[in-house]
């Protein structure tokens, strides 16, 4: 069976994650749960964490409705989780990086700052299949459809696990019962929300959240989530750009 890390970064607590680990059992995958003790979106694939004398704090849970799988609660962020899993910090190295079900979108390139995504980078950086998931709820849901998202999930993984090891994809799952497929999507230039400064003091400043006024691009993972498909989108978790520089001499 596909050793199989199931994280996120809405925090241990979350009906995404239990969704998301519920499914990848049922899928017959052997998973371990470990995720951030508290909600810790923005957090990107950053490894800070709450240490007390350079050790990192890790509570054992029990997840309900997934008595005997093994559950982690750790006091640090999603990329921390996925790069001490890699370490065996709970037992076997994951094959595989489940992250999610995120309680709204991952989109465009604002995906930089997701720790959901954020955590399935660091899986591909150490040698695992990487999949963050998301599910657009929109800014006011009265529903989420957590076990369609979660179905979709698991609809890509043969897919996935014929990709060569490091291959990190993001999935967008509409919040509805069904949607009109899967199709493989470029990252639009921005998200589908953006961060608004709405109070500035010398002490402080208040950040909130806002839809983007425009239409994304055509085409883009933003704009075809929109229409009711689930998107995927290939990422590349760190990648070289040549500058054509020449080399200077003192």
């Amino acid at each position: 069976m596909t050793r199989t890390l199931i994280t996120n970064d809405d925090g241990i607590d979350a009906p995404g994650l239990a969704a998301l680990a519920r499914a990848a059992r049922g899928a017959g995958l052997d998973i371990v749960v470990a995720a951030p003790i508290r909600q810790s979106s923005g957090a990107s694939a950053s490894i800070m964490a709450a240490e007390e004398d350079g050790r990192i704090a890790i509570e054992r849970r029990e997840l309900p409705e997934l008595e005997g799988t093994p559950a982690y609660a750790v006091r640090g962020g999603p990329g921390l989780v996925a790069l001490i899993a890699a370490r065996g910090a709970f037992g076997e190295p994951a094959d595989l990086v489940l992250s999610g079900i995120n309680h709204g979108a991952n989109v465009g390139r604002a995906v930089l700052h997701s720790g959901t995504v954020g955590a399935a980078l660091t899986g591909g950086l150490n040698g695992a299949w990487g999949a963050a998931v998301s599910l657009d709820v929109g800014l006011h849901p009265t529903r989420y459809h957590w076990d369609a998202a979660a179905d979709v999930a698991m609809g890509v993984l043969p897919f996935l696990l014929g990709r060569p090891r490091g291959t990190v994809v993001n999935l967008n799952v509409p919040n509805a019962v069904e949607n009109r497929g899967i199709v493989e999507a470029s990252l639009a230039p921005f998200g589908i929300v953006h961060t608004t400064l709405t109070e500035q003091d010398d002490d402080y400043v208040r950040l909130a959240v806002e839809d983007l006024p425009n239409r994304p691009e055509p085409g883009s993972d933003a704009a075809l989530l929109a229409d009711g498909w689930a998107t995927l989108s290939g990422l590349d978790p760190v990648s070289h750009m040549p500058l054509g520089y020449r080399p200077t001499e003192r």
